[in-house]
């Protein structure tokens, strides 16, 4: 039995797997995210903790012959986030999120320290990512900087509680801006950018690669027959990738999650961070993803649920499967900034076009259209690179949706596969690298593709009807800077 752990941004998500591969079952705990200012978004490490501990008790009470069983973990997690700590590796201060905006002036500051940043990492620095919060810390917090003995991803973070070792993997160090992306190992040019060294580092393994094992404290509380080995795990997206068997060159993928992404396994890297395009290592050796990402993907529909006070399954029922022509509103789905193509932390998100006839159905229509809007600027600056989709898989909680993934297959015209659970792709990811690290099998053995459920295909009329709305769409951004 293997155990896959995705520690998300609106929620821990636990999966029991057996070795057939079948979820025998799953749990999950809400979490919050604080917003102290405007921009600004952060959690509190302890709530990862509460939570997981919490999916963990609860498969005991329910499935405890299965969970004794357990021989690996795989932990997943939201990527980015700078959890600082103390001497005695305890929280200095919440961590910061992946959809934080507060480091722009800081990322500028950070290329002119390190001119190399670009081509040794394959990104531009965005506020995002975890380098540029580093400055911002040591510029407004400077107390808490010099306080900071080790800097982790949230995740890392998790395995420190569970195993005692700060051990990260290649997939999720590549989205901090202090990895040597070629080399998959830290840089140490890019530390000293940011006054840090590789004694406040984690050490690194690969994503399929033994880590550390569960404390024997931890395996007695939840009844394991011996403590299972703790994978490298990967960041989320890489550990979609894995769920889903995306580990060859020719499996494109799109992520509507809190976030969403667009993403292109490869086997050289192929960056173009002029163009915001992320370049991060795989969770499998060998292997690069090139990713187009937006800052909000399903949390705008958990957002216009929340508006409007209606739960979202009731919103999009009256959309029925397919649509029949564009919303006439229009939808700017930058409710936390964007990342690609505009990298604009201070952009904000709107609706256009509303009239006294605007009912609704259409105001949800057009969310749905503005993501997949947005994501379509991903698939541009991906093909300006070199990569052209043809076909995509979806993962995520917003592939649950029948009406979204056709929007999404006719705004991109190319087909979208859905599989029948592929919001779960990142916990059994993990839990397919918990395997691989104690297994020792070839990865294409374990990381094999599950059976696509459904494919939508593009309608030709909608797929013309929304190519001649999408420059009009792209024509409501305006940069706030």
């Amino acid at each position: 039995m293997y155990l896959g752990i995705d520690l998300g941004t609106s929620a821990v998500k636990t999966v029991l797997v057996d070795a057939a591969q079948r979820v025998v079952a799953s749990r999950s705990q809400p979490l919050t995210v604080a917003s102290p200012r405007p921009g600004h978004s952060e959690q509190d490490p302890v709530q990862w903790i509460d939570a997981t501990f919490a999916t963990l008790d609860a498969l005991k009470a329910d499935h405890p012959a299965e969970l004794a069983a357990v021989e690996g973990i795989g932990l997943s997690g939201q990527m980015h986030g700078a959890t600082l700590l103390d001497a005695d590796r305890n929280p200095l201060r919440p961590c910061i999120l992946w959809n934080d905006g507060r480091s722009a002036a800081e990322c500028g500051e950070l290329e002119q320290r390190w001119p190399a940043l670009r081509a040794t990492t394959g990104n531009k620095a965005m506020p995002g990512f975890t380098a540029p919060k580093l400055l911002w810390v040591a510029k407004h917090e400077p107390e808490i900087f010099a306080a900071t003995r080790l800097v982790l991803l949230p995740k890392a973070y998790l395995r420190l509680v569970l195993t005692g070792e700060a051990i990260e993997d290649i997939s999720d160090a590549s989205g901090t801006l202090w990895l040597d992306a070629a080399r998959r190992d830290w840089s140490d040019a890019a530390l000293d950018a940011t006054g840090l060294s590789r004694r406040q580092m984690p050490r690194l393994v690969e994503g399929c690669a033994p880590a550390a094992q569960l404390s024997r404290e931890l395996a007695q509380r939840w009844g394991m027959r011996k403590p299972p080995m703790i994978a490298g795990g990967a960041g989320d997206n890489p550990a979609g990738a894995v769920g889903i068997g995306a580990i060859g060159s020719d499996a494109a993928f799109v992520s509507l999650g809190t976030s969403g992404a667009l993403l292109v396994p490869t086997r050289a890297i192929a960056a173009n961070p002029a163009r915001a395009v992320h370049t991060f290592c795989h969770a499998v050796p060998g292997m690069w993803i090139q990713a187009g990402a937006i800052l909000s993907a399903a949390s705008c529909l958990a957002w216009i649920a929340r508006v409007l006070r209606t739960p979202e399954a009731e919103l999009l029922a009256p959309l029925g499967e397919r649509p029949t022509a564009p919303s006439p509103v229009s939808f700017l789905p930058y409710l936390s900034g964007e990342r690609t193509p505009h990298d604009d932390p201070d952009v904000r998100g709107m609706l256009d076009g509303l009239s006294h006839g605007t009912d609704r159905d259409a105001i949800v229509q057009a969310v749905l259209e503005g993501v997949a809007f947005a994501l379509a600027d991903c698939r541009d600056v991906l093909a300006d690179s070199g990569m052209a989709i043809t076909a995509v898989d979806a993962i995520g909680g917003g592939s649950r949706s029948r009406s979204w993934l056709s929007v999404l297959a006719n705004v991109f015209d190319i087909p979208v596969h859905r599989f029948a659970d592929g919001e779960t792709g990142a916990a059994f990811g993990a839990a397919r690298l918990g395997r691989l690290a104690v297994s020792g099998e070839p990865v294409e053995a374990v990381c094999t593709a599950p059976q696509r459920v459904e494919t939508f295909e593009p309608d030709r009329s909608l797929a013309e009807a929304y190519a001649e709305r999408l420059p009009k769409w792209r024509s409501l951004y305006r940069p706030r800077r």
